[in-house]
């Protein structure tokens, strides 16, 4: 039962290119990200899938992304598995600085871990977001069947019409919410599956590709 991960270095790979892969997906017009750096603070971190401390945040250099890394987070049936293991789950509370006059939105979140599912088990990942008092998006799942050992990735895509800005001028934490799911379904019960979204060494991350937009101008009281 080998766990093999993405090689070492992946993540900032990952995070270097995510101009060109957030290009790729076709998502127009081309937006110019904001010249000052952004930060992005954890400021609450919730769930049975990532307890105080296991849960990292990194901003892209060029402000077109950010990751997510987790370092616990695995969801698991079979022997010796406590009976909630079965589903993990994350609830993070982002507070996010944008430079003055730059509003943003998740235009793409690749997510990306480790799969052991025995013959007949499968397993899930599940997750949406949103800012702080307005509606969550549309919760979204992508499946994966056994026998599967090896790296998997799922990716969430949002058409530009449809994007969710953060509203300008204000101050809005932003929720992100995963969920890893097993089921054993008619595997042998004596053996084990398992779905992970966290990595020892960095290198497994979720990304999130950001798009911009110029917040428009408060218009003068007339005199």
């Amino acid at each position: 039962m080998s766990r093999t991960l993405l090689t070492g270095g992946a993540a900032a790979v990952l995070i270097a290119t995510a101009t060109t892969s957030a290009g790729a997906a076709g998502h127009t017009p081309q937006i110019t990200a904001p010249p000052d750096k952004i930060v992005i603070e954890l400021a609450t971190v919730n769930g049975s899938g990532c307890r105080e401390g296991t849960a990292e945040v990194a901003v892209a250099p060029d402000n077109t992304a950010f990751t997510v890394t987790y370092s616990e987070y695995l969801a698991q049936v079979g022997p010796g598995a406590p009976p909630t293991a079965f589903r993990k789950n994350c609830q993070l509370n982002l507070r996010v600085h944008v430079p003055s006059g730059f509003t943003y939105a998740i235009v793409q979140a690749d997510y990306r871990g480790f799969a052991f599912l025995q013959p007949g088990a499968w397993g899930q990942e599940r997750a949406n977001y949103y800012f702080q008092g307005m509606p969550q998006t549309t919760q979204r799942t992508h499946q994966f069947n056994g026998p599967h050992n090896d790296n998997w990735q799922a990716s969430d895509k949002t058409e530009y019409a449809d994007l969710v800005w953060a509203p300008c001028g204000e101050k809005r934490n932003f929720n992100i919410n995963t969920e890893l799911r097993v089921n054993a379904g008619t595997s042998n019960p004596q053996t084990t599956s398992f779905m992970a979204m966290d990595s020892t060494d960095a290198s497994v991350s979720t990304l999130y590709h950001l798009a911009w937009q110029v917040c428009p101008t408060p218009k003068r009281p007339a005199p």
